[in-house]
């Protein structure tokens, strides 16, 4: 299950958190990953692990709103790899802020990274994955982070739902759009999960001097009985990024702890 072997994968924000676990999770399948991020000497960090462990890996900076780095990215994993079989959208950011409060600059911040960022990467990989797709039987694939705040609506978290709830349509758009072209796109739903980012969703709710009362709390929340973990999330993205999902595109991966089924 999830035979990633010699496939080639480019994820954005993958230096720490959940992009770095998925980076290792597919590497692990038998692929060979391109860490892109802003955090170099931690992305630097992560590649070092991974060849430490065996496995085959290269970095590059990316600024998922610059252009220009998407497509120095896409080149790179081109010419280290000889090509470029899959796409995961990883990089976002989070933060909470009413409608009230909230500043053009605050909403435009949060669409540059979660949505241009979706979008830029997509359209610099597209020819790189197109010419992948043409030799491979399952063709190549796009997998996108989105978020049950992208099915869901939050309190207080207005902007990250509307850029999570793009993702998840604009997913479904590009599957029809590039389902000639053999490329599948699909978006994986994670739910809280314990990484830096999942942290500012917990300090956010009650401020950080409540951080552990308001973790037990969305523990207690999950019908599963507990928060996520990276991996959990890394396994469904590599589930989606393999052969195994060769008959799987415009689809929704929940990842949740059972949160969105209540």
């Amino acid at each position: 299950m999830n035979n990633v072997e010699g496939k080639v994968a480019l994820i954005s924000g993958s230096a720490r958190g959940l992009g770095a676990q998925t980076a290792k999770t597919f590497v692990a399948g038998g692929g060979k990953v391109v860490i892109a991020d802003l955090l170099d000497e931690v992305g630097l960090a992560t590649v070092e692990e991974i060849k430490v462990a065996g496995g085959e890996a290269i970095y590059v900076h990316l600024d998922v709103t610059v252009e220009a780095d998407w497509q120095r990215a896409v080149q790179s994993a081109v010419d280290e790899f000889g090509g470029l079989d899959v796409l995961v959208n990883n990089a976002g950011i989070f933060f909470t802020k009413s409608t009230a409060k909230m500043t053009l600059e605050d909403w435009r911040l949060m669409t540059s990274v979660n949505l241009d960022g979706v979008f830029l990467g997509t359209k610099s990989a597209l020819s790189a994955l197109k010419e992948s797709a043409a030799k491979s039987e399952a063709g190549s694939a796009i997998v996108n982070v989105s978020s049950v705040a992208g099915i869901t609506g939050a309190k207080g978290a207005s902007a990250y739902c509307m850029s999570k709830g793009g993702v998840r349509l604009y997913t479904k758009a590009c599957a029809l759009e590039f389902a000639s072209s053999k490329i599948r796109v699909n978006s994986v739903h994670p739910g809280l999960v314990d990484t830096t980012m999942g942290q500012l969703v917990i300090d956010s709710a009650r401020g950080p001097e409540n951080a552990a009362r308001v973790r037990k709390a969305m523990e207690s929340a999950h019908p599963i009985g507990r928060i996520g973990v990276p991996s959990d999330i890394a396994n469904g993205i590599v589930y989606l990024a393999s052969d195994d999902a060769a008959f799987m595109t415009g689809s929704e991966l929940v990842i949740d702890g059972g949160s969105t089924a209540q």
